[in-house]
């Protein structure tokens, strides 16, 4: 197997040793606090997100990489944010795809021991250490979610915002599985889990499984028109917030989010 390049040393093995004293857990907690504030105060103006999921290791003459990079094109053309983890492969393609077409990029880049780098099509990129507060981030500023072939990591995100559109613990948001060869054996599983009752068979319906970008934006621009408006966000000189270049909006169901 090829050995993986590390960008950054690996941390010391942490074993479950229980809790940890007051004083490091409340700087921890500080710590992860200051982490979500940088977030917040980086994206809160960068516009309506698309965020697009998927792997790190595809290079540039995959056909994978080249439908996101169109992904990233029709994500632009609808007038939206490319948001992804700011890494390379797909994350890679679909900021491209966006950047190119003169839409709005951006990366939530991660701290790794390897294949996370950063990749140069984004205009505002953040990079996050833990996992966690990224994944709020990659959600939060979303409004609907392109799932493109991936690892462990993609499913973690796939499953964990299908999960939270389910329990309507977020407002629903159009979910698509890209790459019907890739995705239909997951997709199969998906449906003898409602067979077997463990989920409803109208979750399946959460999910449009295709191959084809344009199908993708279509969907996603259908369920946005109908579902959200938009309301523009203003900044405030007392909390230091500079002009935008050009206005952001962002956009607020008809119903409250």
């Amino acid at each position: 197997m090829e050995q993986l390049h590390r960008i950054i040393p690996a941390k010391d093995v942490q074993f479950l040793d229980g809790p940890k004293s007051r004083t490091y857990e409340f700087r921890f907690a500080w710590k992860v606090f200051r982490e979500f504030i940088r977030g917040f105060r980086t994206l809160h103006f960068v516009g309506p997100c698309i965020t697009v999921f998927g792997s790190a290791r595809f290079k540039e003459d995959h056909p994978h990489y080249q439908s996101a990079r169109e992904m990233g094109r029709q994500i632009a053309a609808l007038g939206f944010t490319t948001m992804t983890g700011g890494g390379p492969g797909i994350m890679e393609a679909a900021n491209r795809g966006a950047f190119e077409a003169g839409g709005m990029s951006v990366g939530l880049n991660i701290k790794l021991p390897f294949e996370q780098a950063g990749n140069p099509y984004v205009q505002t990129t953040i990079t996050f250490e833990h996992f966690f507060v990224r994944k709020v981030m990659l959600v939060k500023y979303s409004y609907a979610f392109v799932i493109m072939p991936g690892g462990f990591g993609t499913m973690d995100e796939f499953f964990e915002t299908l999960t939270l559109v389910q329990t309507k613990t977020l407002v629903r948001f159009p979910i698509v599985l890209f790459g019907k060869e890739y995705y239909t054996p997951l997709f199969d599983y998906m449906g003898s889990m409602a067979r077997e009752g463990t989920i409803a068979k109208e979750d399946l319906s959460l999910v449009l499984l295709t191959d084809s970008v344009a199908e993708a934006a279509q969907h996603i621009e259908a369920f946005i028109k109908k579902h959200y408006r938009e309301k523009a966000r203003k900044r405030k000189w007392w909390l230091f917030e500079k002009k935008p270049p050009k206005p952001a909006a962002d956009a607020v169901p008809t119903s409250s989010r």
